[in-house]
């Protein structure tokens, strides 16, 4: 996180709550209204999680990447568990997306902002309401702030005091990350020798070339006196998907300098694909905070419904505000992306454009798991930036669903999980997600693209 001065952020005082009486989608009902209010008047009073001079930061860089003077790599759990908030599991995913930054850094030659998908991502909307099995039906696992996994009805039962948990979980994370990217273990020359130990693997002697050729970078950098210990430091964002209302707007505060509103809950905030109405109660309530703020786009999304976006999210085309993240799948994204870059352009406010080739390209293995395939997650980047580079663009970023574990869950890759291995390790409990070795053969392959 960015060492900077803790603004003056305060609940703010008759602050509108727009959001209300507008459509809600995927919002978990609640048994007791009145235990619900109590927690909302709880987190209005604690501390924000992060503070507004970062959030400010994080949009200047995220209006960089929008022109090509940045790259944006958010990465991390597609639904972050209580139970797995460990220093052990947070310092994995950290170090992975160093990794991943390092290598991308090299191939573009310009800043990596580096945005976690962690510190708040416990909520997940859901394509129903309710789960069956075996006769029994109960509400859907809509992640550790809302409800249990466990198929009880106690334990799903949304309650409201698991949002007083994610607001720990996410402090606690947020204060680990802060120590290990400001303390030191974010150091290049330990960055670049974990990668070399990745490229010295023989399912990745095909990236062992790139490789060298940033040791020769930074064998001339040491030679040439680069002050290395100036490296030992980043910025490193958190961003989650701003699901939950009664949560994002408990912790919504008022910075003493401006007058502005802030979401303190992450830096940037996103609304999902299935919450993204223009005129909705998720836009409405990002519309008011001064956070970078996404959007989710699938392969139905028309140019209209991106211009209304922008008219909500980004009046007056204030740059590093709006980022538009693109989950069309592989199969659409060459046909459908085009339309939506071309109406953008013409618009001409600005945002920074952003793939995530994870939510489209999700499918049901014949041993019942739900996966994806590497090599279509790649066809999905592949194709982000073939439109780009086509209509002279500029593809700013990627968004994936990872984690630093070594897990089985993504079919495919340079170690080659099939369907037999998912269930090795098969742990996530919504998505799957790229594990440590398949987020870097990402970041390699991406680098070649950055490179074209």
């Amino acid at each position: 996180m960015l060492a900077t001065v803790m603004n003056d952020l305060d609940a703010p005082r008759g602050h509108g709550s727009a959001w209300r009486g507008r459509p809600a989608f995927q919002q978990p009902v609640y048994p007791d209204a009145a235990a619900l209010e109590a927690v909302g008047a709880d987190l209005r009073s604690r501390p924000p999680l992060v503070f507004a001079g970062e959030v400010d930061a994080l949009r200047s860089q995220m209006a960089a990447a929008a022109d090509g003077r940045a790259f944006v790599l958010m990465g991390g759990d597609c639904a972050e568990s209580f139970a797995d908030t460990s220093a052990t599991s947070i310092r994995l995913k950290v170090q992975t997306i160093l990794q991943m930054a390092a290598v991308l850094t090299y191939a573009a030659s310009t800043p990596v902002v580096k945005i976690g998908r962690m510190a708040g991502q416990y909520a997940k909307p859901r394509s129903a309401d309710t789960e069956t099995r075996e006769g029994v039906t109960l509400p859907s696992y809509r992640g550790d702030s809302v409800n249990d996994h466990a198929f009880t009805p106690e334990a799903r039962t949304p309650d409201p005091a698991r949002m007083l948990e994610a607001y720990l979980r996410a402090g606690t994370t947020l204060n680990l990350v802060r120590a290990f990217t400001m303390g030191g273990y974010a150091d290049l020359r330990e960055v670049h020798l974990w990668n070399r130990g990745f490229t010295a693997n023989p399912a990745y002697k095909r990236f062992e070339s790139f490789a060298e050729e940033i040791d020769r970078a930074m064998r001339f950098m040491e030679a040439a006196g680069v002050d290395f210990e100036a490296l030992r430091q980043v910025d490193f964002y958190s961003a989650h998907e701003a699901l939950l209302l009664e949560y994002e707007d408990a912790m919504i505060r008022q910075d003493s300098r401006t007058g502005r509103l802030y979401g303190t809950s992450a830096h940037m905030l996103w609304v999902g694909e299935r919450t993204r109405g223009p005129h909705d109660a998720h836009v409405a309530l990002l519309e008011g905070v001064r956070n970078p703020v996404g959007v989710k786009l699938g392969p139905t999304t028309t140019p209209e419904e991106v211009s209304s976006l922008m008219d909500h999210l980004n009046p007056e085309g204030e740059p590093g505000r709006l980022s538009l993240i693109t989950r069309m799948g592989a199969d659409r994204i060459r046909e459908v992306l085009p339309v939506l870059v071309e109406a953008v352009r013409r618009d001409g406010r600005p945002v920074t454009w952003i793939t995530d080739p994870m939510h489209g390209n999700t499918i049901t293995s014949d041993n019942g798991y739900k996966t994806r395939r590497f090599d279509t997650i790649m066809d999905e980047v592949r194709g982000f930036f073939e439109v780009h580079r086509a209509l002279g663009t500029v593809p700013g970023g990627i968004h994936v669903e990872l984690t630093g574990d070594d897990v089985t869950e993504c079919l495919g890759g340079g170690e080659h999980i099939d369907e037999q291995r998912l269930a090795e390790r098969y742990e996530t409990l919504v998505d799957p997600r790229l594990n440590h070795q398949q987020s870097l053969e990402m970041a390699f392959e991406v680098a070649e693209m950055l490179q074209v």
